[in-house]
């Protein structure tokens, strides 16, 4: 976990919430234990996944002052320790971490605590909630502690169950067992029970007395055919190419209809060999280079297979491919703002799901795949791709080569910021120099890369990384570094 972009997004709140609480010192371990109840019940009412509790911040201007609060060798009342202490007064046993973090020499302290389900979170035998940034006894709205026992828990789609009461022969027949043992790596058992054993304990199937439940993890990932499982049929990935850039005059249409994990490879190649193509002499050999990285495509493929939302019904990713551009769309909204796809931690709906295909290798553990993607756009001077995500899709745009002066002002803009982004996460700035390689303007057009500069200063996508330095080679950085 990145603690420092962790503590920005909650320093971007415009100020304390019913699931957030800013301190600058410590407080008395009693009213610490009321502030996680209060906290994870109030998070629970309002759809988060945790609460929180951050020390050594100014409440009313969000201002970094650092903290003397020390929770690791603070005491609980006696003589134990403050956590231990803490969690044994909670019921039920909801879930707490602490976190100290040195920001910029200042000394950070967070507890973050698990959103509540269906109980209220008690400490010492009372619940709290907060209302605006005061906390109260839950016992005085009946209301709100309705609201928090009638709460439906999030239901996980990877534990669902796709197809249930199969036989032996019926799973064999339905999961690409062969695929699974080698895209996971493990040698293939020599008998059927071992077998069945091994995809029980991965939750690919469940055991259902003599017969079988395969899990939609299973089904979604391993079916040989996505069809013969109706509630995942609709979630098959459909790739359309036009003749064109409109949506009228669609040339072909196909679907995988292997599950995810068994067709990705296949999925891949066939967009990239959809894609169109320029050709190139190199020495004596005509050469021909698709419009696109193949990386970028596998990048955002495996993103949109892995943050889409399986709640929305009828309607799967999709990959569209026009004559200038193609477009990765997933069902559901964005976890993480669009800005910060390319430095944020992995945040996913789907983290059963997302777990086993980083162990198969088909998307990155530290969420660096949109580094790469963007990487390997960079190095073929393409178009900084768009991102933009809606109440029902997420959806990644990628533009075919365009020269700097066929740029308008926003591809330019999102160019420098992207840019940014990548030359911070590798430890760097960026600077004039940079941006006029990335852009592919020659160094005697150096005031044209200036104003690109000046007008994402002004959008506040970057900032200075020397406000005092007046000299011409300034550095800069994305707004959030």
């Amino acid at each position: 976990m990145n603690l420092k972009i962790m503590i920005d997004i909650l320093l971007q709140e415009p100020q304390e919430s019913e699931w957030l609480e800013f301190k600058e010192n410590n407080i008395q371990p009693q009213l610490l234990g009321e502030y996680l109840s209060a906290l994870s019940n109030s998070a629970c009412l309002h759809n988060q996944e945790y609460g929180y509790l951050v020390f050594g911040v100014e409440n009313t201007t969000h201002k970094i002052k650092g903290t003397k609060f020390l929770p690791h060798i603070t005491k609980g009342k006696g003589n134990e320790g403050l956590e231990p202490w803490l969690a044994l007064r909670l019921s039920p046993r909801i879930d707490f971490h602490i976190f100290e973090y040195n920001y910029d020499g200042k000394n950070l302290v967070i507890f973050r605590v698990e959103a509540t389900q269906n109980t209220p979170v008690k400490f010492l035998g009372e619940s709290f909630i907060r209302l605006g940034e005061h906390k109260h006894k839950l016992k005085n709205h009946p209301a709100k502690e309705r609201k928090i026992w009638n709460k439906i828990p999030p239901t996980v789609f990877e534990k669902g169950i796709s197809l249930f009461s199969q036989s032996a022969d019926e799973v064999f027949k339905k999961i690409d067992y062969p695929s699974f043992f080698d895209l996971m790596k493990i040698p293939l058992p020599e008998n059927r029970d071992g077998i069945l054993s091994k995809l029980i304990e991965e939750g690919i199937i469940h055991s259902d007395n003599t017969k079988f439940n395969i899990s939609n993890l299973g089904g979604i990932l391993f079916a040989k055919d996505l069809n013969l499982f109706p509630s995942l049929k609709r979630k098959t990935i459909r790739v359309v190419i036009y003749s064109d850039d409109t949506r009228i005059n669609a040339q072909k249409e196909q679907e995988e209809i292997k599950g995810y994990a068994v067709g990705f490879k296949n999925l891949v190649d066939l967009i990239h060999d959809q894609l169109p193509a320029n050709e190139l002499i190199e020495g004596a050999l005509r050469i021909e280079q698709k419009m696109y990285p193949k990386v970028t495509i596998r990048e955002f493929v495996a993103n949109a297979i892995i943050h889409q939302d399986f709640s929305i019904k009828g309607m799967g990713p999709m990959v569209e491919i026009f004559k200038t551009r193609i477009e990765i769309t997933n069902p559901g909204k964005s976890l993480v703002n669009t800005d910060r796809f390319i430095d944020h931690s992995p945040k996913s709906r789907n983290e059963v799901l997302a777990s086993l295909m980083r162990r198969m290798n088909i998307c990155e553990e530290r969420g660096s795949g949109v580094d790469r993607a963007l990487d390997a756009i960079e190095v073929s001077q393409l178009p900084a791709p768009e991102f933009q995500s809606e109440e029902q899709y997420t959806r990644i745009t990628l533009f075919s080569y365009r020269d700097f002066k066929n740029m308008n002002r926003t591809d330019r803009i999102r160019a420098c910021y992207q840019h940014s982004c990548l030359r911070w996460m590798s430890r760097n700035f960026m600077s004039n120099a940079t941006l006029r390689e990335r852009l592919g303007v020659d160094s005697k057009n150096y005031s044209m890369i200036s104003r690109i500069i000046r007008d994402t200063i002004d959008q506040k996508f970057i900032k200075s990384a020397d406000s005092d330095n007046k000299s011409n080679k300034k550095k800069y950085i994305p707004w959030w570094g």
